[in-house]
């Protein structure tokens, strides 16, 4: 037992010095949101604030419109996640499953997307959003993230694993294929769709720049760009910024706390028989 504990010390340490790296930025963030301004900028920097200031959460509370950043955030997340699973699920069923013509250079397509820097779409998705007009609208924040080049391809490795046998015999009791999709192969997927899921959420939470662009009004932006109301042009109040931030956040890692289990099910057992 002795020899096992120390031959994999150095993993262990490795996995600690590791964790304390990654909490150190989220510790930095709640001694920093309660510190004055002073003490925020002060070289060299201040560890601890001599006496935490709560104020700063009330301030930016007072500052920002927050319950309508949760509402216009939760509104997003959801239907960018419902689309993105939906859309995903069947394209990647479709990749997976059945032959068409054309099936391989539709794949090949979805692969180059993922290729193409999403900064390019914007202009487009701009453009497609003033023709539908939706400008200033929760739809304008969903549409752009309910088709997932990156969902496709994740849940088209599950598809894959799938035994050819649960299919045969569905075709055998008379079913279609709707009813073989909905009511055989997605729930056999359930880790992968919960995976992906929780990286559209992810990615719904911290898509800054497209929100910025679409919406203006700053009671129809979501969390991330809201936040960015608090940065000035010449001088940014850094325990206003770090308490706002805190505010932000805490949606996610609740999110995750609660579906960890699944997340890292979905993304271990992707691309394996399962």
């Amino acid at each position: 037992m002795k020899n096992k504990f120390f031959s994999n010390a150095p993993i262990h340490i490795m996995l600690i010095l590791g964790g304390i790296a990654m909490a150190l930025p989220f510790i930095w963030m709640i001694l920093t949101s309660g510190k004055t301004l002073v003490e925020s900028t002060q070289i060299p920097p201040t560890i601890f604030p001599e006496k935490f200031q709560l104020s700063n959460y009330q301030q930016v509370l007072d500052l920002l419109p927050f319950m309508a950043f949760y509402i216009n955030t939760f509104l997003m997340v959801v239907g960018r996640v419902i689309g993105s699973v939906l859309f995903s699920a069947m394209a990647a069923y479709a990749c997976a499953r059945l032959n068409f013509p054309g099936k391989n250079i539709f794949f090949s397509l979805v692969l180059i997307q993922m290729m193409i820097p999403g900064s390019i779409f914007i202009t487009p998705q701009y453009l497609l959003a003033q023709k539908l007009g939706i400008l200033n609208t929760i739809p304008a924040l969903i549409l752009p993230g309910v088709v997932s080049a990156f969902g496709t391809f994740l849940l088209r490795q599950f598809f894959l694993g799938l035994p050819d046998e649960l299919e045969e015999a569905a075709y055998l009791e008379g079913a279609n294929i709707w009813t073989i999709f909905f009511k055989i192969m997605l729930p056999l997927a359930k880790s992968g769709l919960v995976a992906l899921g929780i990286f559209t959420a992810l990615f719904a939470f911290k898509d800054l720049m497209w929100p910025l662009i679409v919406n203006t009004s700053i009671d129809k932006m979501p969390l991330a760009s809201g936040l960015a109301n608090l940065q000035g042009q010449y001088a940014t109040n850094f325990p206003q910024l770090m308490a706002g931030s805190l505010l932000a956040i805490w949606p996610m890692v609740v999110i995750f706390i609660v579906f960890q289990r699944k997340f890292i099910e979905g993304i271990a057992t992707t691309g394996g028989k399962l």
